[in-house]
């Protein structure tokens, strides 16, 4: 009997399956952490390595995109189709400190294989789901007898994004006409579980913040001037009391502005996933959830809005007493936004409701740092639905849909290119980013591949 299409692409991955592991661990034992000086450059040697990889796959054109810090890698292959849509896939190279006296099993850039799981620093995040790109776009040709893909395909894949991404955006814009696409495929994500094959829609945006307030010129005596000049401790305790109204919602008015609200559809999917929220409390070192009324905890982490107090200090620290009144306190807050929120908008009205609270005597500074926006898809999008059908070919299983609570640079490939952005991800919970004994699940991974094997004709079918 001949094979069928799906059957061909998992045979093309068997038998590919032991170089493709080896060409990742070749490539996880580069220490490309960009947050440490010392490894500029294993970090662009990384680069270098992926863009050699990438030639030897197929790609025609593959290069090397400086920066002010670290080389990103962009690469390209056209397809012989009339019309095929254009699809970028984005990823990061570069990885999180790692050391074996934090805690490792085994030394974090010499990759081990145990249990079916690879350890080391970049297994999952994000050098490993990268990488099955390669193989996967081989396996699409093996199996359709394509000599190129049925979509054009580029690959970005930064080399800044554990240090967050200062010079992202300004390199999306400087190459936003190499970069034009019809769909983003970011693979820099995760599923729910093993067993729970699921496809990321959202992921937050965030606004931080640093407030300082300031009252005498110098701490001053609490017996001489207590209760009758202002205390900045004691204003700054009032502010953020007064950040949430007594149902969670933050009440800073104008923050609201926007929010696209969650659909019954949205609300019942991911009333469909297997949360236990007594697990998700011991995850989360807590002994209650609590947030905005109405809604439920996974609801509150990936869809709706947040002010979250990060550091709170002012006045005396030590041992003992000492009784004054402070010269200044201060607080950190971040904000997590979603989607239809504008972070300028919510700057604009968390400066004018802070100046609103300050009263006479009182000195206050505001500063932002830079803003991520929110990312979200529709569930009815036909690349969205492209990605799911994808995956429950490989997984052969129904998936399901999450969001992400946390930010990232999707959003800026949204913006400056136009184009949807979707999340292709097969790491879980248990592979410990940015944690010792980083590892991914090796069935996964090549789950993985077999997906993106056929993510492109679905993806040509969709949105040609």
């Amino acid at each position: 009997m001949s094979e069928t299409p799906d059957s061909a692409v998992r045979t093309y991955i068997e038998q590919h399956r032991a170089a493709f592991l080896g060409d990742l661990a070749e490539w996880l034992r580069i220490p490309s952490v960009s947050a440490q000086p010392e490894h500029a450059e294993d970090v662009r040697r990384s680069a270098e390595w992926l863009s050699a990889k990438l030639q030897e796959t197929g790609f025609p054109v593959t290069e090397i995109w400086e920066t002010p810090g670290a080389p990103a890698v962009f690469a390209e292959w056209p397809s012989e189709d009339p019309g095929a849509p254009t699809v970028l896939v984005y990823g990061h190279h570069d990885v999180q400190p790692a050391a074996r006296e934090d805690g490792w099993a085994t030394e974090p850039f010499e990759p081990v294989v145990r249990d079916g799981r690879m350890y080391g620093r970049g297994a999952a995040d994000d050098k490993g789901q990268v990488f099955f790109h390669t193989l996967g776009v081989r396996a699409h040709l093996a199996a359709t007898g394509r000599t190129a893909p049925a979509v054009t395909l580029k690959l970005l894949i930064e080399g800044e994004e554990e240090s967050g991404s200062p010079h992202f955006r300004a390199l999306a814009e400087q190459h936003a006409d190499r970069l034009a696409a019809d769909a983003v495929i970011v693979s820099d994500t995760g599923m729910w579980d093993e067993d729970t094959p699921t496809v990321c829609t959202g992921m937050r945006g965030l606004a931080e913040c640093e407030i300082q307030l300031f009252g005498p010129a110098q701490d001053i005596h609490s017996g001489s001037f207590g209760g009758a000049v202002p205390n900045p401790a004691i204003e700054i305790a009032r502010l953020v009391a007064a950040l949430h109204h007594e149902d969670g919602r933050v009440a800073i008015p104008g923050f609201y502005d926007g929010v696209t609200d969650l659909t019954a559809t949205e609300r019942a999917l991911f009333a469909e996933l297997p949360f236990d929220e007594a697990t998700w409390l011991r995850t989360a070192k807590s002994g209650a959830a609590s947030g905005e009324a109405g809604y439920s905890t996974l609801e509150r982490v990936w869809a709706r809005p947040t002010a979250e107090v990060n550091g709170i200090g002012g006045g005396y620290q030590g041992a003992g007493s000492k009784t004054i009144i402070p010269s200044s306190a201060l607080v950190k807050i971040s904000f997590r936004l979603v989607d239809g929120q504008d972070p300028d908008r919510v700057q604009e009205a968390v400066t004018a409701w802070v100046a609103s609270r300050v009263p006479a005597g009182v000195r206050h500074t505001i500063a932002f740092q830079p803003a991520t926006r929110p990312c979200l898809t529709p569930l009815d999008h036909p690349a969205l639905q492209a990605v799911a059908r994808a995956m429950g070919r490989a997984f052969g299983r129904k998936v399901l849909f999450t969001r992400e609570g946390g930010s990232g640079p999707a959003a800026d490939l949204r913006d400056v290119l136009g184009a949807p952005v979707l999340f292709l991800g097969i790491s879980v919970p248990s592979d410990g980013w940015h944690a010792p004994d980083e590892k991914v699940e090796l069935d996964l991974l090549l789950k993985g591949v077999e997906t993106t094997a056929y993510l492109w004709g679905e993806l040509a079918a969709a949105l040609s």
